[in-house]
């Protein structure tokens, strides 16, 4: 391999912006061993459309107006990130057997993860995949298991765990200063922007069960990776998953309906979890909702023997109460602070690629390795297993697969077998 990392990046949709400007951060932040050297879109103008500034297709507009959702990017070039020739592909074998490339990204819905990571990794190819990692446990468990027959890395690309929302969080968790860890809980209802009929609406793919596009997969695993973090492993889950919002709609400028897309993906999950260290953790997310918004105060709290962490406050029994992240910036080892964000990056898609990159370089696992991925995936599962079945489920029987009647389907569908 040449000094340089050679990427090709595969899914050339509206999460590309987010994943550009993450490069280019990291370039900007020092590190510059890489080089983005294909692009790889079923249809050409896809991809011309992040090549070059000047080139392709006009961009399509951010599918958020909230700046710092991945889908409010705003649109990024290739060449924004540096000079150099970019080839486009269409073909995925035709790109792994010429293309000048090392390792690949992939962007593309859940439902094709496995397939193309399983190809390129087997081409002898490093592989990071947006997560969810794939569209069952059984696809994501053989992702890992051909990343380890051909010697190469699999990196799950899930941005949150490299906030630092989520690794200050997990820091408190570990030092003790709440005492033992009792309760996690996180609620949301109603997302403005990711309401069935907007950015649900302009993304078909999270309508399908059959492309794990509901809400339990695309955002649980956010929550359980988060919930791992602070809590440890998850022992088991009760949950129901519901359809509230069965048709969704596209509207047009004059703000008419133009079209009404039937659902079969659930937009609702209500969530008890069981911990290994015996922690629980009651979890909810809902993207309908009429009327008004409903949170928990800053979306999440964690309570312990001695205190607890809500609205981004840590706040103790003695009295003590102090914001969270500047007690992280404070007390945190410096080794830490330096190993969770090197470079003094603090962007979670830079810190990612980050990540990736050097693990590569090295030799080493990275931090999202497939294993991390899986168990993220097998606990967002848990949910619609348990609904599925209506008791609970262990998340360790999902991660092996005994438990698997919900995805059974998804898997004869696409042919994992």
């Amino acid at each position: 391999m040449s000094s340089e990392i050679r990427l090709g990046l595969i899914g050339c949709g509206r999460v590309m912006s987010a994943h550009l400007r993450g490069y280019k951060t990291l370039r900007d932040a020092g590190y510059q061993d890489f080089r983005i050297t294909a692009l790889l879109a079923h249809k050409e103008d896809d991809a011309l459309r992040f090549r070059r500034r000047g080139e392709g297709p006009e961009p399509r507009p951010p599918a958020s107006t909230n700046p710092s959702d991945p889908l409010g990017a705003p649109h990024m070039y290739v060449s924004d990130v540096h000079d150099g020739e970019v080839e486009v592909y269409t073909d995925l074998d035709t790109m792994l057997a010429h293309a000048p490339i090392d390792a690949v990204e992939v962007y593309t819905t859940h439902q094709t993860h496995h397939s193309i990571a399983i190809r390129a990794l087997q081409a002898g190819k490093h592989v990071a995949v947006e997560k969810p990692m794939a569209m069952s446990v059984r696809a994501a468990r053989q992702m890992a298991e051909a990343a380890e027959a051909a010697g190469k890395t699999l990196c799950v690309l899930e941005n949150a765990r490299y906030n630092l929302g989520t690794r200050a969080a997990a820091w408190l968790a570990n030092s003790g200063m709440l005492g033992d860890l009792q309760l996690l809980l996180s609620l949301v209802i109603g997302i403005p922007e990711w309401s069935p009929d907007k950015i649900l609406g302009h993304t078909r793919w999270r309508h399908r069960r059959l492309a794990a596009g509901g809400i339990a997969v695309d955002f649980g695993v956010h929550l359980m990776d988060w919930a791992r973090q602070v809590a440890g492993e998850i022992d088991e889950v009760s949950a129901l998953a519901r359809i509230l919002e069965p048709v969704r709609r596209e509207y047009g400028e004059q703000g008419n309906v133009t079209e009404e897309i039937e659902a079969d993906a659930e937009d609702l999950f209500l969530s008890h979890v069981t911990f290994q260290s015996g922690a629980v953790g009651e979890f909810g997310f809902c993207a309908a909702g009429h009327g008004e918004p409903l949170s928990l105060p800053g979306g999440r709290a964690v309570y312990g023997t001695n205190g607890c962490l809500k609205e981004g406050e840590v706040i103790l029994d003695d009295g003590a109460r102090q914001p969270l992240n500047d007690l992280f910036d404070r007390q945190a080892d410096a080794d830490l602070k330096e190993r969770l964000f090197p470079l003094g990056l603090s962007d979670s898609f830079a810190l990612e690629k980050h990540d990736f990159l050097t693990a590569i370089e090295s030799g080493r696992e990275p931090e999202m390795t497939g294993l991390e991925g899986l168990r993220d995936l097998a606990a967002a599962f848990a949910i619609l297993e348990s609904s599925h079945a209506g008791c609970a489920v262990k998340v360790a029987e999902v991660e092996s697969g005994e438990v698997s009647a919900y995805q059974d389907e998804l898997n004869a569908h696409w042919g994992v077998e």
